[in-house]
């Protein structure tokens, strides 16, 4: 079944190149849209992406590159959108395609910033696709895993677990286990929240707090992300499950978490903009911390971790006071 399908890749990243190693591991050739045209020749002259996993080699006889995002998606039955999500819209602008009767999976891990939405509801309101129809891939895993062939845990997300399956098989192999839910905002408002989470770990670490501490930091945001998916989409999910518990711990701990970095710059005294500049790479927890905090004003989750974080980000706020704060709310 997964055979028959054609299997669209949009963006061009370091996850966006994972997955592509994956799916080119159950399929005979994927179609990949990347917006700029020289970064495709670089990718065509070396067989590798340029920019992202130099060291994953490809087959260029089995991708169809393009920078018309209509072709692509015409000729395309699974969409696997894995586009930064503050340049989601930009990258979306020019498509007119019909979506209807397509899969839209989202691996990007973001809000629309702007609209304050989750990707599947952004889809939902600007495109019309039935929720039935989206999917959503969760960790933990990171792609310089992927990229190492280490073991690794993904699950997809989708109301119907058929196309779920679906999905599922044609990501799975020797080093991915894959595992279907359908708690799809569930699993995508955790994606969004482990990388507010682990900017806090890492102002942490670089304001050189010890494990101790970061381990309570990680207890405690566990539980505020339990409140707010129960606000937010109540459901009879457990919340230690890896793709909710697993991809926070991941993110928050791991040497490849640019939200990880991206926080211990904050906390040695970067400056955001100074951070940004220095990572040349996009941590999804700034955008999405405010995306957040925006979102919580409906529901009025006690949420004390993202609230730090905001302040520490958006409003100048010292992260060592604000840290401070905080011990006094854990338990």
């Amino acid at each position: 079944m997964v055979k028959q399908k054609r299997v669209a890749i949009l963006g061009g990243g370091s996850w966006a190149t994972a997955i592509a190693k994956l799916i080119l591991n159950n399929t005979d050739k994927i179609n990949w849209y990347m917006r700029r045209k020289d970064r495709i020749e670089d990718f065509k002259r070396l067989g590798s992406n340029p920019a992202y996993l130099t060291g994953v080699k490809f087959d260029m006889n089995r991708i169809n590159f393009s920078t018309n995002i209509n072709a692509i998606v015409k000729n395309s039955d699974i969409l696997i959108v894995v586009t930064p999500s503050p340049y989601l819209k930009q990258h979306l602008k020019k498509l007119k395609e019909d979506l209807s009767g397509k899969i839209v999976v989202s691996a990007v891990k973001g809000i629309v910033p702007d609209e304050n939405m989750i990707i599947s509801d952004y889809f939902e309101k600007v495109y019309n696709l039935p929720p039935s129809q989206m999917a959503v891939i969760g960790g933990p895993c990171h792609a310089e895993e992927i990229a190492l062939e280490r073991m690794s845990y993904l699950t997809i997300a989708c109301e119907n677990l058929g196309i779920a399956n679906t999905i599922a098989e044609s990501l799975n192999c020797s080093y991915v286990k894959t595992s279907i839910s359908q708690d799809i905002y569930g699993v995508e408002y955790c994606s969004v929240l482990k990388n507010v989470y682990a900017i806090a770990s890492g102002i942490c670490n670089g304001l050189k707090y010890g494990d101790n501490f970061i381990a309570v930091l990680t207890s405690n945001a566990i539980q505020e992300m339990d409140r707010f998916t129960q606000a937010a989409c109540p459901l009879d999910r457990n919340i230690c499950d890896s793709v909710y518990l697993g991809d926070l711990l991941v993110t928050a701990y791991s040497k490849f978490s640019r939200n990880h970095t991206f926080g211990t710059m904050i906390g040695k005294g970067y400056s955001v903009k100074t951070a940004q500049i220095e990572m040349e790479m996009i941590a999804e927890g700034y955008y999405a911390t405010k995306c957040m905090k925006e979102i919580n004003q409906n529901y009025h989750v006690h949420m004390p971790i993202l609230d730090a974080v905001y302040d520490i980000l958006y409003n100048r706020a010292s992260p060592l006071a604000k840290l401070k704060e905080l011990k006094e709310v854990f338990s």
